[in-house]
């Protein structure tokens, strides 16, 4: 059960004990080509901004940005260990596109992704110059999850690589994996890819399911055994939160609740207020979290906004 496992943070191992409301999907730091403009790299307004998320509920976080994207683990750790949010940090990759036309981390080989990755996990994050980060204590940070991602319906060289070394960190520490998939695409294409490189579908986080709201596919997906990631409320353009809520109670309907998350990524300074944006981290438990319970059972919510983030992020055995 997930009450006997570690969950890896930046701030320590814990115990997989009840550690509040969870949000899968954030981004306290973030430097990308595809947002522009947009970026998150001031530690006190990030903080602010998480300081804002825990007060308004979230216990646990998961800070989603991987390798060579502005991540800032040490930051990180100050913000957590001051807020006392508490956060789960990425390792691993996203797809091409998030990268500058030689960008280093794009020309590493799989063999060389999978020796950072594992680093990461077992001993912690370094510096450019190679230091170790650490908190606020003068401990390790620690990556408690990998990542990878895709593009619409497409995975290229560098992301097929990217997701190989995922799934070999992913077996070789025990930790869960965090697919990206552009537009929800290519979900049981990953899952295949990922089962024949050993890892399991209930190792998995299907990131981004729900910009295709198809409750029979997510169904499919939750079958055999994958966390669905549902990040998409509050971007009502591409979908209202009603139709979120109405696929998730569907899908809880058809194959009940043990396997969904539910996060936020907000992931631009614009949408911060901190930065000066709209709507904020805490949209999702101020605006969307108390709408679950208009379509689904107290129990189906706590499971979904507690438990199952504790028994998708709590660390296995290696394989």
């Amino acid at each position: 059960m997930s009450e006997n496992r570690t969950i890896r943070t930046v701030t320590g191992d814990r115990p997989g004990e009840s550690l509040g409301a969870f949000d899968y999907h954030e981004h306290l730091f973030q430097t990308t080509p595809l947002l522009a403009g947009d970026e998150l790299a001031d530690e006190d307004l990030s903080g602010r901004e998480a300081a804002s998320l825990h007060t308004a509920g979230i216990g646990w976080m998961v800070e989603a940005t991987p390798t060579g994207l502005g991540a800032d683990p040490g930051a990180v750790a100050r913000i957590s260990a001051r807020t006392g949010l508490v956060v789960v940090h990425t390792t691993g990759a996203h797809h091409g596109g998030h990268y500058a036309p030689g960008h280093p981390l794009t020309r590493r080989s799989t063999t060389e992704l999978t020796s950072r990755f594992v680093e990461d996990v077992v001993s912690g994050f370094r510096r450019p110059d190679g230091a170790p980060v650490t908190d606020p204590e003068g401990a390790p940070v620690r990556a408690g999850l990998v990542k990878a991602g895709i593009r619409y319906w497409s995975i290229g060289t560098f992301e097929r690589r990217v997701l190989d070394a995922a799934a070999a960190t992913a077996v070789a520490t025990g930790c869960a994996l965090m697919v990206h998939l552009d537009h929800g695409s290519a979900t049981h294409e990953v899952l295949d890819l990922l089962d024949g490189q050993g890892v399991r579908p209930d190792r998995v986080v299907l990131a981004h399911v729900d910009r295709n709201l198809d409750p029979g596919l997510h169904a499919s997906l939750v079958e055999r055994g994958a966390y669905l990631g549902y990040d998409g409320m509050a971007r009502h353009r591409e979908a209202p939160d009603s139709a979120i809520l109405e696929c998730l109670a569907t899908v809880v309907d058809a194959v009940g609740s043990e396997r969904l998350v539910v996060g936020g990524d907000v992931a631009r300074s614009s949408r911060y207020r901190a930065y000066g944006g709209l709507p904020g981290l805490d949209y999702l438990p101020t605006r969307f979290m108390p709408r679950l319970g208009q379509v689904l059972s107290a129990a189906d919510v706590e499971r979904i906004t507690e438990q199952n983030g504790r028994e998708l992020l709590g660390l296995r055995p290696p394989s």
